[in-house]
């Protein structure tokens, strides 16, 4: 399927800042960095994207030179001898939020060292004004929005709600996150650095529940469902690398920041989005663990950026059900 070209962002005064800006990405390929990529290729910034992937085919590459390789072993002195301006650490590994025993060393290569290194990288470029590093609300302490009896109100989740992460994705996150103070601190004080506690990413081309639950429909397979009364702060893709951007360059942007929707919905809504499009078959709807509400309070987001989400889930869940019949169309 051909990446169309979607009229991402309006702000003049953004694309102007941004024009002919080096930056660099890290995880480029993922459902987030490709998001970014396009937009960073319509403000004419010069970019290297690293990744562990190569991009799609037929991606356009416009400006943008994406190596692959392994950020975490690899040598990293393209990052260096670019001398960029702006920095976004995406690259990362998630798995679900009870991470399997396996995933506890892929957590310490591709998080915590990977992370480290980018880190370090980052020091040392002088030229570099702006390091926004791509967070998780996980590292919010789960006794907030967690509990063993269904609340359905939205529980809104602040950036000054205690820290006590849920799982060793979570932990890293947030060791990283004091690293980045560390070199502020003692090493580049005036780097800027953001911190954006990103909430439930879905987009086209990603592995969460949403892509799988609609490459399951469009294959008239039923759909597994857990915790069907969870509610989530689901934020699609696109929000993301536009709120990332926007954080990069606000002027005032710095340290944590919350980025999701700060709209509260349950798995039963992403359903009923999903059955709005296609043809749904469920099997069973398990609850495996204690209920979940978690919504982003995204008023620091607004003040400073002047901006919110615009994407509804079920305008995002179209945009990726149609992401994935064009895959459909175009296989062999």
């Amino acid at each position: 399927m051909r990446w169309r070209k979607i009229n991402y962002y309006e702000d003049a005064n953004v694309k102007s800042d941004l024009k002919g800006a080096r930056v660099v990405v890290t995880g480029g390929a993922g459902v987030i960095g490709r998001e970014l990529l396009a937009i960073l290729r319509e403000a004419e910034g010069t970019v290297i994207s690293l990744d562990k992937k190569p991009l799609p085919e037929d991606f356009n590459l416009t400006g943008i030179t994406h190596i692959v390789k392994d950020l975490a072993a690899d040598p990293i002195d393209e990052i260096i001898d670019f001398r960029p301006e702006i920095f976004f650490h995406l690259a990362a590994a998630f798995e679900r939020s009870k991470e399997s025993p396996e995933f506890w060393n892929v957590n310490w290569t591709d998080n915590t060292l990977m992370s480290h290194r980018a880190v370090d990288a980052a020091r040392r470029i002088d030229t570099l004004r702006a390091f926004v590093f791509a967070s998780s609300y996980l590292i919010y302490s789960p006794a907030l929005y967690m509990s063993s009896s269904l609340r359905h109100a939205p529980v809104y989740l602040r950036e000054d709600a205690p820290a006590a992460p849920r799982n060793i994705t979570g932990a890293s996150k947030y060791y990283t996150e004091r690293e980045l103070d560390f070199i502020r601190e003692y090493l580049r004080p005036s780097l800027k650095t953001v911190y954006a506690r990103i909430y439930r990413v879905y987009g086209r081309g990603s592995r969460d529940v949403i892509s799988r639950w609609i490459r399951s429909a469009l294959n008239s397979k039923p759909l597994d469902v857990y915790n069907i009364d969870n509610r989530f702060d689901y934020i699609c893709a696109r929000d993301v690398a536009e709120g990332l951007l926007r954080l990069a360059v606000a002027e005032n942007a710095e340290g944590v920041i919350n980025l999701g929707s700060g709209q509260s919905h349950s798995v039963e809504d992403v359903l009923t989005a999903l059955a709005s499009f296609i043809d749904i078959k469920i099997t069973g709807r398990a609850r495996l663990e204690d209920y979940e509400n978690s919504t982003a309070d995204i008023g620091l987001l607004r003040n400073l950026t002047g901006w919110a989400p615009r994407t509804t889930l079920t305008e995002g869940i179209g945009r990726v059900i149609e992401y994935e019949r064009g895959l459909s169309q175009a296989a062999p």
